[in-house]
């Protein structure tokens, strides 16, 4: 049995000789969009994923990930055009049985701020971003049960 790899290339060389030629791909048929200058562009490091997002107005997004193998929660606030900076934050706090303060990113950027991260397993998250005078904030969500 030929492999795969031979097959293509066979097929290739008998097409090549009637003037039609065609390439062999393992991607799907259908196009692909391109990730919206506002996604989550892996900001937070490997290993985070998507747990939670929110619109900023039309500004842009903010984003909680999560990390199951540290138990950390990142937040991040991204927005859908760069160009000068701008006023922008992240911010992130474990709600737990202690009086914790926010771990927050601010200042003038021009694509995103951020990273901020918390340990948060098994605890809710606040989380908030703003981009000028836009803002999103979550006084608690993903509450520990996604995390374990």
């Amino acid at each position: 049995m030929r492999s795969k790899k031979a097959a293509l290339a066979a097929a290739a060389v008998a097409l090549a000789g009637t003037g039609l030629f065609a390439t062999a791909t393992t991607a799907s048929a259908a196009p692909r969009e391109a990730a919206p200058k506002s996604g989550y562009n892996g900001q937070c490091g490997s290993g985070y994923s998507v747990v939670n997002s929110a619109a900023i107005g039309d500004a842009g997004n903010v984003y909680l990930t999560y990390n199951g193998s540290t138990g950390k929660n990142c937040v991040v606030t991204v927005r859908k055009s760069t160009g000068d900076p701008v006023h922008m934050s992240a911010s992130i706090r474990a709600l737990t049985d202690q009086d914790t303060k926010p771990v927050v990113d601010e200042g003038d950027f021009t694509s995103y701020a951020g990273p901020v991260y918390v340990k948060g397993k098994g605890h809710c998250i606040e989380w908030s971003g703003a981009i000028e005078d836009k803002t999103y904030s979550n006084d608690g969500s993903n509450c520990g049960s996604l995390h374990k």
